[in-house]
């Protein structure tokens, strides 16, 4: 195994120096999709000594949480506890401590069901996760996709498609954190895919008006008109039909919602990304029309729109459900997860949305990551093997960070040790994941209530 010495370069500091371009041709670990789950995975394989390429479509880290827009990971605490930590964490604490904002602690989740989200300052999360992948001597390649993915000789075979051509690339493990499975697919495996799935949301800030001198029943009766008329869709300002009060309450957000059937494929999302901004091109007519609303702006859309869904893997393991609002604990487990069943509908007309039983915590098993019938092939994020209403728990930021480094480990151990990620002893996982800061299952014990103590 190559490992990536004090004086070797990587290929985004060797441009730099430089001015020419280079990479190699042979990695450890190659991360496809550098988002909240892969670009965690990137840092922790070359921390652990892993040659390691991370390959990312767009021109930024970070995914939902910069490119999305959506800067708040929920939850790293619950029931008082740091449930979540490692290096995420890590990221999260150096953009606070770069911004000058205090460092939170759990105390505030000690007996609170729906702890707040914590937003930070998303384009300084995105240069310090830049900085991270490089100083654990990733290289790090922006606007690349794969185009074929290959199993031989027991290490895969990638086509990667630049902006000047096709590159061929080898590596021991593959980590497909594209949040689509598109490595899995290409690599032939397959995907489940609900007949709906969830909505997206084109994340946004608006300004020009005083919420506070607006007539929100009046704007009710007119958003439901303009319905009528073909003129809005209700998701274009709500995901509730209940007008827009909460949309303009929150300047925009994350706050509508755009049907997104087909988006793990380019045609997709590409529909997807055309009717999110038709869709606030709807609501900038219509409130630029309302009394108080004249000098309405969008002073900023994401560049991408968030996806909830689109696929997942068919797994060496599938989290149901069940067993997720259980906590069950896993004998492969390498990550806790915390966040309600939160499945946001098509419908506008609210989410399916229930509170985990208190004191109760998740986790999430390797076997869930693992394509089935799949060597050296590691899922990170949302895409992981799940039933419907489980990955509308798992999807969010945090667990997929989780996710993220238990995949990285992995990906570094498979490599050293020449064993599939499913042939390592779980007790090795763990030992680099709490190395590195990790929390892990079976550290953290609280008591959870009776089943019939549930909120919904």
């Amino acid at each position: 195994m190559s490992l990536a010495g004090p004086s070797q370069l990587t290929s985004v500091q060797f441009a730099m120096e430089t001015g020419e371009t280079d990479m190699d041709t042979t990695y450890d670990a190659v991360v496809i999709g550098g988002g909240t789950a892969g670009t965690i995975a990137a840092i922790q394989a070359g921390r652990e000594g892993a040659r390691t390429l991370l390959v990312e479509k767009n021109g930024m880290l970070g995914g939902t949480m910069t490119v999305g827009g959506v800067n708040a990971p929920a939850h790293f605490f619950a029931w008082g506890r740091q449930v979540i930590a490692g290096i995420g964490w890590e990221l999260m604490r150096r953009t606070f401590k770069e911004t000058g904002e205090p460092e939170p602690t759990a105390d505030f989740t000690r007996e609170n069901e729906t702890p707040r989200h914590l937003s930070m300052d998303k384009s300084i999360f995105a240069a310090l996760c830049d900085e991270a992948v490089i100083e654990a001597g990733a290289d790090l390649l922006f606007h690349a996709m794969p185009a074929a993915v290959v199993f031989e000789n027991e290490g895969w075979n990638l086509t990667i498609c630049t902006k000047t051509g096709l590159r061929e690339i080898r590596a021991k493990a593959v980590i497909d954190a594209t949040g689509d499975a598109n490595a899995v697919a290409l690599a032939g495996f397959e995907l489940e895919r609900g007949e709906t799935v969830q909505p997206a949301t084109l994340h946004m800030s608006c300004s020009g008006y005083d919420v506070d001198t607006l007539d929100f029943a009046a704007l009710k009766v007119a958003s439901a008109e303009a319905v009528a008329a073909g003129e809005l869709k209700t998701t274009d300002i709500s995901w509730r039909d209940d007008g827009p009060e909460s949309f303009l309450r929150l300047h925009g957000g994350n706050a509508n919602h755009v049907s997104a059937p087909r988006a793990d494929t380019s045609e997709g999302k590409s529909a997807v990304e055309v009717e999110g901004r038709r869709a606030m091109l709807r609501m900038h007519r219509f409130f630029r029309k309302q009394p108080g609303l004249g000098g309405f702006r969008v002073d900023w859309i994401s560049p991408e729109t968030g996806i909830r869904e689109t696929v997942r893997i068919k797994g060496k393991k599938t989290v149901t459900a069940a067993e997720y609002e259980a906590g069950t604990l896993y004998d492969d487990a390498v990550c806790y997860a915390f966040y309600p069943v939160d499945e946001h509908r098509n419908d506008g007309l609210d989410t399916n949305y229930r509170l985990l039983r208190r004191h109760l915590l998740p986790t999430i098993p390797r076997g869930a990551m693992l394509p089935a019938h799949s060597r050296y092939l590691i899922v990170a994020g949302r895409c992981l093997s799940s039933d419907r209403e489980a990955n509308s728990a798992l999807r969010v930021e945090c667990p997929c960070m989780a996710m993220g480094q238990a995949a990285g480990a992995m990906a570094a151990l498979s490599a050293r040790k020449g064993l599939d990620p499913e042939d390592l002893p779980i007790s090795d996982v763990r030992e680099v994941l709490r190395r590195h800061g990790a929390v892990l299952p079976g550290d953290i014990s609280l008591e959870a209530e009776p089943a019939d103590s549930r909120k919904d």
